[in-house]
């Protein structure tokens, strides 16, 4: 499930060390290559709008195997394209096709687990998951030192062809067919309506859209901190970027080991250390911090954001037992309509400093720990 639910990890972190290639060829600034990273995000967002819902009505395996399928047919014909026009808007349908894998695999694990059960499941996945920003950009960084950056999409497509096969040999069917929605299938969209009831969905939907926000601030900016401003190579980069991966991994894992302390309590210090981290990054920003007291500082935010990750991804699914798929849909939505936003938003303030990632991983940092504090 890990592999499945790696869709994004997969198709943004095995490209960055390429972007600055990209932005060359294509002859246009970071913001605009980066517009192809917020289409693959809103694409993510939106396409687990689609599967969330459907497999609800139709079962988890077939939307899983449709969306792979789509997602590597996309990815080869991403290889072959020489417009940023076109660039942009195939990102946005590999998106689009690969949010079953993010979608369902969330669900998969609400159909088989729930409680505190459910939340070590989602540590191990986000662990699982955390595993692919280590191993993507060293792969692509190689990649690259070699074959041209199309070289990167063609392995994508490779994987989604794989992952097809996967699914119909390896994947059991997990919601029984009794556990569906019934009635006409635009009735199933219905389901986002009765979610939003829930006492504290929404806000819990929001919390987790700006911790993944924060996220891909890191993200998006990363690439440019490390080989424009402190002029590392893009093997050097990976390698760097690869260590802040395992940081995500290990801060995954934390909440299964803090099992007697209240998943909200952690929620909360987690968001305490990250507005901490983002203002000594700004304070670094005006003195100039070192590489090394800058790589220490992005490795301790990023190991807080995958604790925060694994925290809001189980407390929002533990409060829907039924329309699990569209429960993670709407977690799907928020997290990648704020990474979306946030990659642009970084890249519209320059590259020659990380004062913009900072602060803007402290305004939601801020908003987040003002909305866990809510009744």
């Amino acid at each position: 499930m890990g592999t499945l639910s790696a869709t994004g990890p997969l198709s943004i972190d095995l490209y960055l060390p390429a972007l600055p290639q990209m932005m060359r060829q294509f002859q246009t600034n970071a913001s605009a290559i980066q517009l192809s990273l917020t289409a693959c995000l809103l694409g993510l967002a939106f396409g687990q709008l689609i599967a969330g819902p459907l497999s609800d009505h139709y079962g988890r395996k077939k939307p899983l195997m449709i969306g792979f399928l789509a997602f590597g047919i996309a990815s080869f014909l991403i290889a072959l394209t020489h417009s940023i026009v076109m660039l942009i808007i195939l990102r946005f349908i590999q998106g689009l096709a690969g949010a079953s894998g993010q979608v369902l695999s969330r669900a998969v694990a609400r159909d088989l687990f729930s409680g505190h059960a459910l939340t070590n499941f989602y540590a191990v996945l986000n662990a699982v998951n955390g595993l692919f920003p280590i191993l993507a950009p060293i792969i692509g960084g190689y990649m690259i030192k070699f074959v041209p950056w199309q070289g990167v999409f063609v392995l994508l497509g490779i994987i989604g062809v794989l992952l097809v096969g996967l699914i119909i040999v390896g994947i059991p069917e997990t919601l029984a067919t009794k556990d569906r929605l019934t009635g006409p299938i635009f009735s199933t969209f219905k389901s986002f309506g009765d979610l939003m009831k829930v006492p504290g969905f929404t806000r819990n939907i929001a919390i987790t859209g700006v911790v993944y926000g924060s996220l891909f601030s890191y993200i998006s900016a990363s690439t440019f901190i490390y080989q424009q401003l402190f002029h590392l190579s893009a093997q050097s980069f990976s390698l760097i970027y690869a260590l802040n991966g395992l940081g995500i991994v290990i801060g995954s894992g934390l909440p299964s080991r803090l099992n007697n302390v209240p998943e909200k309590k952690q929620l909360r210090v987690g968001l305490m250390l990250v507005i901490i981290d983002s203002l000594a990054l700004l304070a670094g920003s005006l003195t100039h911090f070192s590489l090394l007291v800058v790589a220490t500082l992005l490795w301790l935010l990023v190991l807080c954001i995958g604790m925060l990750l694994t925290l809001t991804t189980s407390i929002i699914m533990n409060q829907t037992a039924k329309n699990a798929g569209s429960a993670s849909a709407l977690v799907g939505l928020s997290q990648n309509a704020f990474g979306g936003i946030s990659s642009p938003l970084v890249g519209l303030f320059g590259t020659a400093s990380y004062a913009p990632m900072a602060g803007l991983v402290l305004i939601y940092g801020l908003s987040a720990l003002g909305l866990s504090r809510t009744k």
